[in-house]
């Protein structure tokens, strides 16, 4: 398919682990995915570099300011089906390995899809339910 025939959605991600524990975002949800642990970050804004993005989006969900060190992943997957703009779409997500430098924890962002963030065990990460598969490739359990 050619790009002029379906949107992409780009999307960074911070993987954050502390002292054998992971930050992870809960998602509230929606009309096209469950309520889930996720990861923090989000959406590109159009005007934004990817790390300006990740940097914003997790301290919208977790109340933290980080400091981004590499791009660990990328992943991609498309989807044939409708999106919002009755056209398939290609989903692309850059993770970064990020430390927090400040803040408290606690989510910012107002009538946002994060309800809380929080820390979590690596070693419970497996059994965690229901989670995004965002979690999993972040973790390299996927």
């Amino acid at each position: 398919m050619h790009f002029k025939e379906y949107d992409t959605r780009l999307a960074a991600y911070a993987l954050i682990v502390e002292d054998g524990q992971v930050l992870l975002t809960w998602f509230v949800g929606n009309e096209n995915a469950v309520a889930c642990w996720s990861m923090p970050g989000g959406g590109v804004e159009y005007d934004e570099s990817v790390q300006d993005a990740v940097v914003r989006e997790v301290f919208e969900e977790t109340g933290y300011t980080v400091e981004l060190g590499e791009p660990l992943n990328v992943h991609s997957f498309t989807d044939p089906a409708p999106g919002r703009d009755r056209r398939p779409y290609k989903s692309v997500r850059i993770f970064f390995a990020a430390r927090v430098t400040g803040g408290s924890l606690g989510t910012t962002e107002v009538g946002g899809t994060t309800e809380y963030a929080q820390w979590i065990p690596v070693a419970e990460v497996p059994s965690l339910s229901p989670r995004a598969d965002i979690v999993d490739v972040a973790l390299g359990l996927k």
